[in-house]
């Protein structure tokens, strides 16, 4: 089979592994452990027999659910199958601009959406030579910017870093449009959150796209938001099927969204174990985590990332997410997502046992 662009392919991995796909522990893939929420699981048993009937095409219910959480008129709210669906229209409206910007690395969908409509990213590298992080990125840029594009991904995948608001809002005024993915803020609690959702319904130019598959852990479901414009969200109405979200997926999110318990929960295990795994991914000469502010941790490594993986699977039936599809990483970085006490400590016992019989390739420091 051919090597995913994605993490959590489980047929793929479990094919290596020569195992049953829920056999696997899956790290390759950015989902909270914590869910479904029981309010989710809850809501879709009592709405199941809601799939003999049509969605309602203006989800309206879902809609003035994503509104109050948000605190903003609904008429800025338009939800999608999934974040991906949305960066789709997105893309479209970036690609009729003379340049569209984009972090390196980032997510492989961005330059898929882009040239699926005959637009290019032009990148801007988080990296320099030496693998070390450029933290003043937006001097790479251009000076002269106009009618051009940014998609920004924040927190930004794979790295985990968090851009600030202030930093965001000085992009705002030199962009014909910004696109902020917002995929991964949920991880955040309010006091360190940096969206900027609040500052859409005073800029057109503005679009903000949000995922609820991962911080509630049902990406099966496909379902995510964009928050921008009316007049944008009226003109992607018309590019897109009539119903794009199922009607389990709607009930889903209004459930998800209501439950404050489950919310708190997740950013008091994230605190917790974030902590633990990068502490102990530090340990291992050969690797080198980056901090991140979100569920998962990019990890650069001395030994062949692919063959790392492959070992994982094999001995361990642990997947890992390699970093080929990123652009600039390749073959010297892996990411892993932060799961359970249980599972984080048999992903460094199998790191542990793996790691001393491989051969280095490059230097992880």
């Amino acid at each position: 089979m051919t090597r995913p662009v994605h993490g959590g392919n489980l047929a793929w991995a479990a094919g290596l592994a020569g195992c049953n796909p829920n056999e696997l522990i899956d790290f390759s893939a950015s989902i909270s452990p914590l869910g479904p929420p029981l309010s989710v699981r809850e809501a879709g048993r009592a709405d199941f027999l809601s799939v003999m009937a049509y969605p309602d095409p203006a989800y309206g219910e879902l809609r003035e659910a994503i509104a109050r959480h948000h605190h903003m008129d609904l008429s800025f709210i338009l939800p999608g199958n999934g974040a991906a669906e949305l960066l789709n229209w997105a893309a479209r409206d970036l690609a009729g601009l003379s340049r569209c910007f984009c972090l390196s690395p980032g997510f492989s969908d961005y330059n898929r959406a882009l040239q699926a409509v005959d637009g290019q990213l032009t990148p801007v590298a988080l990296f320099n030579e030496a693998g070390e992080y450029n933290n003043d990125w937006e001097a790479l840029l251009e000076s002269n910017l106009d009618n051009c594009g940014l998609l920004l991904n924040n927190p930004h995948n794979p790295t985990g870093a968090l851009f600030s608001k202030k930093r965001v809002r000085s992009l705002l005024s030199k962009f014909a449009l910004v696109v902020v993915d917002e995929a991964f803020m949920d991880f955040l609690p309010a006091d360190y959150e940096q969206s900027v959702i609040d500052w859409v319904s005073e800029s057109a130019t503005l679009v903000v796209i949000r995922s609820l598959t991962k911080f509630y852990s049902m990406p099966g479901l496909r379902l995510g938001y964009a928050i921008a414009h009316p007049n944008r969200l009226a003109r992607w109405q018309q590019w897109r099927d009539a119903w794009p979200v199922n009607t389990l997926a709607a009930t889903a999110g209004i459930a998800a969204l209501k439950d404050g318990s489950f919310q708190q929960k997740t950013w008091q295990w994230l605190s917790s174990e974030n902590d633990f795994l990068y502490q102990r991914l530090q340990t291992f000469p050969q690797l080198k985590p980056l901090p991140s502010c979100v569920n998962f941790f990019l990890v650069r490594s001395a030994v062949s990332a692919t063959d790392l993986q492959v070992q994982l699977l094999q001995q361990y039936r642990i997947y890992i997410r390699d970093c080929v599809s990123f652009s600039g990483l390749g073959d010297h970085y892996f990411r892993v997502a932060i799961k359970s006490r249980e599972d984080n400590q048999r992903l460094l016992t199998a790191l542990a046992d793996v790691l001393p019989t491989m051969t280095e390739v490059g230097c992880a420091s």
